[in-house]
């Protein structure tokens, strides 16, 4: 097979196989490109040595000796590895990826009446492995969800962590079982008719085993990043950074049958380019798309509120399918919990006219002055030409639960009425719905920041951070849970067994029952932004909305609400309710809706 290796700065690279060294030559035909042809077979070991770049020699000596007995040249992890047996240092491992069997063609499954569910492999389950989740798939394919959303997967050091500092991009991180267990998930996944998304980390790597610099100009200190210096997609050697990162992302799509990537934090990506890197990846992903008769949709997290993140490339925009809508989090969080900290202030002194704003224009922030940032924000969607489906809505993420002091979730402080008015506003709302694992049954489990560093420095550093962070707000330290305990870990992992104890699983039967109208449902479904129409009482603390024949209405407050809905009603309809989550009558010839403290109802008058 052939090893080829990019290391524009070696003056000789060696390739370590199998526990022999032998000699790589530059290929002629790329620059800064070197090659070798040599037998391997699956589940050989591996890795490169550099000389001439201080980091190792081409030779037998010079160099720190990684081989096993602590002399010889210093053997590099390739920067493309498929496999990495013994973690992100240790030496990499040839994937044959024809040997696995899928059970049968997938014709894939695009966004349009998807429902999103967003799942860590190493919490959701005790085991935290693949293998462990792959036996629970069945739950979410009888929840109704179409869309299993991972995040990211791709090697780290130690065994839990959540996954955004993983450093060999290529590959699937060992503890939850490697490439064959990932392949074995999304199989099963498709037999039972789920798509499976990857959120993939581009804009940073990990603090520890990142081995790139020793290769080449992976990163550039002409921009700054909360990470420092950046990923190089802009300065000399760029050209090469973009490739390794387009393979990476397509090599995911196709050789794991991957049905969509989730792009992390795309605004953090420093491209001063005139072609951007994520024109150039939504472009590749359509292209490869084509070649494979499947949908692959892009799906971006981005705080810019800026539309022309997902609009088509032929119209001037970035190419990419769908992006994350936090401006509708945050005002339903606010309008759900009365917090106004930190971004919540933005959205606190009127949350149900924001919400109310998000569900019909998507963005709050739309060229408004915002005074967390202290500056004008975002831009005005054009809600006449762009589909509702581009956007993302959800009450929970792991962000916005795990970046929390304590990692709470909103069952941790809200009734049960409340979850269920939150499910509502996601489920019937126009937006593609997204919900955070647990979030269906109410978990009572946190779930919390932990890592797993196994540098005893970083560990320190990352754990003393995390309190500076917080006593800032007015934690005390010993309150903060410590990332590199691994009870930190433990306590957020779900407990499987609350769905089928009260209260749980009467809100697990809301959310089966809400997604299975999505799917019955086509108003629920309809992408048109500019048709739903509005009412809401902020005193009074309820909000309805039509789409099509079908009114939503949730009551956030404490005392029962009288919404008067005679105004939208359609001439000679009358109401039905379709769903609701205590009883409620449909309103009378007064058009007068009422609505107990703390529920919700979904009617119809077609």
């Amino acid at each position: 097979m052939l090893f080829e290796v990019w290391a524009p700065d070696a003056d000789s690279v060696g390739l370590r196989l199998s526990g022999e060294l032998r000699a790589m030559g530059r290929d002629p035909g790329r620059d800064g490109w070197w090659t070798a042809e040599a037998e391997a077979s699956d589940g050989d070991r591996y890795g490169f040595v550099l000389g001439g770049d201080g980091s190792g020699s081409g030779g037998d000596e010079g160099g720190e000796g990684n081989d096993g007995d602590g002399v010889g040249p210093r053997v590099l992890p390739d920067p493309r590895s498929r496999r990495q047996p013994d973690g992100p240092d240790g030496e990499s491992a040839v994937v044959d990826h024809s040997l696995f069997e899928w059970r049968g063609d997938w014709a894939g499954r695009g966004l349009p009446g998807a429902v999103l569910y967003e799942l860590h492999i190493g919490t959701y389950t005790d085991e935290g492995t693949f293998d462990a989740a792959t036996a629970r798939l069945e739950h979410l394919a009888e929840l109704g969800v179409t869309h299993v959303s991972l995040m990211p997967v791709c090697p780290f050091p130690g065994t839990h962590g959540w996954g955004y500092e993983g450093v060999s991009l290529w590959a699937v991180h060992e503890p939850y079982g490697g490439p064959e267990g990932l392949k074995r998930f999304v199989d099963t996944a498709h037999g039972l008719g789920l798509a499976v998304l990857l959120d993939v980390v581009h804009n940073h790597l990990g603090p520890s085993g990142n081995h790139l610099p020793a290769f080449g100009p992976y990163f550039t200190a002409t921009h700054h990043t909360p990470w420092g210096a950046a990923v190089n997609l802009d300065a000399p050697g760029s050209d090469e950074v973009r490739a390794f990162l387009l393979g990476s992302a397509l090599a995911w799509l196709r050789d794991y049958r991957l049905d969509g990537l989730r792009l992390d934090a795309v605004h953090a990506l420093a491209d001063g380019r005139a072609l951007t890197f994520l024109e150039e990846l939504s472009t590749a992903t359509d292209a490869l798309a084509a070649e494979l008769g499947r949908p692959l949709p892009l799906i971006a997290e981005s705080d810019l509120c800026d539309p022309r993140t997902t609009t088509p490339r032929e119209s001037g925009g970035l190419g990419l399918h769908a992006q994350w809508n936090d401006d509708f989090h945050h005002a339903l969080h606010t309008a759900l919990t009365g917090e106004s900290q930190g971004y919540y202030a933005d959205f606190a002194a009127a949350p149900l006219a924001a919400v109310a704003k998000t569900v019909t224009s998507a963005f709050f922030h739309n060229g408004t002055y915002s005074d967390f940032r202290g500056r004008t924000h975002g831009r005005p969607v054009d809600i006449a030409r762009t589909p509702a489906q581009r956007f993302v809505g959800y009450a929970q993420t792991h962000d916005q639960i795990g970046n929390r002091a304590l990692g709470d979730r909103l069952s941790a402080t809200l009734s049960p009425g409340l979850l269920a008015c939150a499910a509502a506003l996601v489920l019937t709302g126009p937006f593609t719905p997204m919900l955070f694992m647990g979030e269906e049954w109410g978990a009572r489990t946190p779930w919390q920041f932990f890592t797993d560093h196994t540098d005893p420095a970083l560990a320190e550093a990352v754990r003393n951070g995390r309190r500076r962070e917080f006593a800032a707000h007015g934690w005390a330290a010993d309150d903060i849970p410590d990332p590199q305990d691994p009870a930190t870990r433990n306590r957020s992992c779900l407990d499987w067994s609350e769905p089928s104890q009260e209260p749980h699983a009467r809100l697990h039967a809301w959310y089966r029952e809400l997604i299975a109208l999505r799917h019955a449902l086509p108003d629920l479904r309809d992408p048109d932004l500019a048709s739903v129409r509005t009412a809401h009482d902020e005193q009074a603390r309820w909000l309805a909305y039509r789409r099509g024949d079908l009114r939503i209405a949730v009551n956030l407050g404490e005392k029962p609400a009288t919404i008067p809905l005679g105004g939208g009603r359609r001439r000679g309809g009358g109401d039905r309710v379709v769903a609701a989550w205590e009883p409620v009558d449909a309103p009378g010839g007064d058009g007068l809706l009422h609505l107990p403290p703390e529920s919700c109802v979904v009617l119809t008058d077609g």
